[in-house]
């Protein structure tokens, strides 16, 4: 198939020299000064042109512009598509009505997002093979061009209901950027307490904290103070941090609250010491 990519990001870049290398054209590309620079370094026989001229060249039209720029950026280039044509994005929480413009201009519309980390075009292309890629459609036949577009890429295709796209999203900000922040946290935290190389220190509890909880069930392996019922340790932990990264305490209050809560849903047994933990939690709000 003839691609064409508006706005080729990491995303869009990576997933370019993939499809590329499973036989499709990536034909023509649109976007910033950036864009060109990175086209010429990773996709050389690509032509960059205004975004309607890139659009009108593609069998697939990519749109990969930021999750809120992707109305307004199917609406640029709705007037250059139509029938035979489809248009898609690779955003995880955008409904398939921001591509409203192009599906009634009688392009097929529907969006593929791979759940996999992009830091760099290069880390894109490795990472791609055996990821999850989550494939909205309207219809079938436009669902078998998304799952054959993720395949060709390296990735595994899955169905993703369109009205639960910003709940799906939401599981992967707390998989993906909520972990890294936390253990980001965690790193500046060791670093205050004057622990020598806190990576080092923390990387054999990060591993098997994370093995246990995609090994196994999640809220069976849950510990610390709030779900122990350590009333005395979660009073420590909050006042040191109030005296030293105040800016944390309210994540760890609404952490350790969403533990309980966790655990409270489950078949677990909560700790009788619940609600001390859940007042003195409250206390610090």
């Amino acid at each position: 198939m003839d691609i064409a990519i508006v706005g080729s990001g990491r995303v869009g870049t990576a997933l370019g020299i993939l499809w590329q290398a499973s036989e499709h054209r990536v034909v023509a590309a649109s976007g910033s000064e950036r864009t060109q620079r990175r086209l010429r370094a990773y996709l050389p026989q690509t032509e960059f042109l205004p975004t309607a001229r890139a659009a009108a060249r593609g069998e697939v039209v990519v749109i990969g512009v930021p999750d809120d720029a992707i109305r307004s950026g199917c609406e640029e280039i709705a007037p250059a598509v139509g029938s035979g044509q489809t248009v898609l994005h690779l955003s995880g929480s955008v409904s398939l009505a921001a591509l409203a413009t192009a599906r009634d201009a009688g392009a097929a519309t529907l969006s593929i997002h791979p759940l996999q980390t992009f830091p760099s075009v290069e880390a894109g292309v490795e990472r791609m093979p055996g990821a999850p890629v989550a494939v909205t459609a309207t219809d079938p036949r436009t669902a078998e061009t998304g799952n054959r577009l993720a395949e060709d890429a390296g990735g595994r295709p899955f169905t993703l209901e369109d009205d639960l796209k910003p709940l799906y999203h939401a599981a992967a900000v707390f998989t993906s950027n909520f972990m890294v922040t936390a253990l980001a946290a965690a790193r500046e935290l060791f670093e205050e307490a004057g622990v020598p190389d806190p990576v080092e220190v923390m990387t054999p509890l990060a591993n098997a904290t994370l093995h246990n909880a995609l090994t196994s069930d999640p809220i069976s392996v849950l510990t610390g103070p709030a779900v122990r019922g350590d009333v005395g340790t979660v009073q420590r932990n909050l006042h040191a941090l109030h005296d030293r990264r105040p800016e944390l305490v309210l994540p760890y209050v609404v952490l350790s609250e969403t533990a309980l809560s966790l655990v409270a849903r489950s078949d677990r047994e909560p700790s009788r010491k619940e609600e001390a933990v859940r007042e003195v939690l409250a206390q610090w709000r």
